[in-house]
């Protein structure tokens, strides 16, 4: 866990990403956008408690998951629903675009 950020790994991702609204956060702990993001990241899963997950994959950490969704940059934010991905981000994104895309699939 990240704060309360589940972090997400081969064991778990299927799982987590299964049902419902679930953002993930692509990272690596040397990406400096991807502490930019961060708190803005933290900020929209604590407005979105109980209606959408927020997780997070450090692609050095598991690899085979950044492939399979042929992550080439990060951060890259996937959103997914019902268990596929639906929407994406690259880059570091604002709070108020990841909120747009939450609402989008709610």
């Amino acid at each position: 866990m990240m704060g309360d950020i589940t972090v997400l790994n081969e064991s778990n991702f299927d799982e987590v990403t299964a049902s419902g609204v679930v953002v993930v956060d692509f990272y690596a702990d040397w990406c400096g956008p991807c502490k930019m993001m961060a708190p803005n990241f933290a900020e929209a899963k604590a407005e979105y408690e109980g209606r959408a997950v927020f997780a997070k994959v450090n692609v050095d950490e598991s690899k085979e998951i950044a492939m399979k969704f042929s992550i080439r940059g990060i951060p890259t934010v996937i959103f997914f629903k019902d268990g596929k991905a639906a929407e994406r981000l690259t880059g570091a994104a604002e709070k108020a675009k990841l909120c747009e895309m939450v609402d989008a699939l709610l």
